[in-house]
């Protein structure tokens, strides 16, 4: 009698096991079903990018080059199939998107255009050489400015991402630039957008082409402290996951598909 209780328990013991890991298995497919996947990409080369020129609200079109590096992300990315995909009005972020999507395997979406993907207003500086806007704001930090951006990492890291935006609105003499609340007022509302209508036609990936300083930007908004100051590169893939209302970092800055 004693040995048949005893089978009865181990019985009822591993179907209480198996119900619980069945249990635990659904959730975490529940947690999968709802988590979207952010695909944060910088726009290919542009002729101001060539000629060391700023670039923040002015633009200027996509090289061969850059041309080729959208194209070769679009073909690294072609099996992910894209809900939604944004860029702003700026036509370098606007044709990346589009050279993407162009190689994509599956049903793409319309193009969305938010001015919270814009990079960063530069204002006075815009058109200007690299060296006349940041050369007296590395040496304000004890840094030296060279076109390879040796030290950005390091003037992030003593600024901020707030520091830098402010010591550039700072400096204007036209005082356009946008001071870092500006900046992330917008990219946070374009943000909000995104996961709303995420939500509401159940995405699961999102295409977002934005650039180089506002990328950053974003991350420090939505996941502080996770962005150290690395270099954004020419269509580099960053890529967030969203699930229950947060936000987490799985990569940032990958160029596998444009090395």
């Amino acid at each position: 009698m004693k040995k048949i209780l005893r089978l009865l328990f181990v019985a009822l013991l591993g179907l209480s096991l198996t119900s619980g890991i069945s249990a635990q298995a659904k959730e975490k497919a529940a947690d999968k079903k709802d988590e979207i996947t952010i695909y944060l990409v910088r726009h290919g080369k542009t002729f101001f990018n060539t000629t060391g020129q700023v670039q923040g609200f002015a633009d200027s079109p996509l090289t061969d080059k850059g041309l080729e590096q959208a194209k070769q992300v679009g073909k690294g990315l072609k099996n992910t199939k894209f809900d939604l995909a944004y860029s702003s009005d700026l036509g370098r972020q606007r044709n990346t998107a589009k050279l993407i999507l162009a190689q994509n395997k599956n049903k793409t979406p319309k193009i969305s255009e938010h001015d919270g993907f814009k990079e960063w207003n530069y204002g006075g500086f815009e058109g200007k050489t690299n060296a006349e806007m940041w050369t007296p704001i590395f040496e304000a930090n004890d840094l030296k400015f060279d076109e390879e951006w040796t030290d950005y990492d390091k003037l992030v890291n003593k600024l901020g991402d707030e520091g830098v935006a402010d010591a550039i609105a700072e400096s204007d003499s036209l005082k356009v630039a946008e001071t870092y609340e500006e900046i992330t007022t917008r990219g946070q509302a374009a943000m909000d957008k995104v996961v709303a209508n995420a939500k509401k036609k159940k995405a699961k990936n999102v295409l977002i082409v934005s650039s180089g300083s506002m990328i950053p930007t974003l991350l420090e908004m939505l996941v502080p402290g996770e962005y150290q100051g690395e270099a954004i590169d020419k269509c580099s893939v960053t890529t967030l996951k969203y699930h229950d209302n947060k936000y987490s970092v799985d990569k940032i800055n990958d160029t596998q598909y444009v090395e």
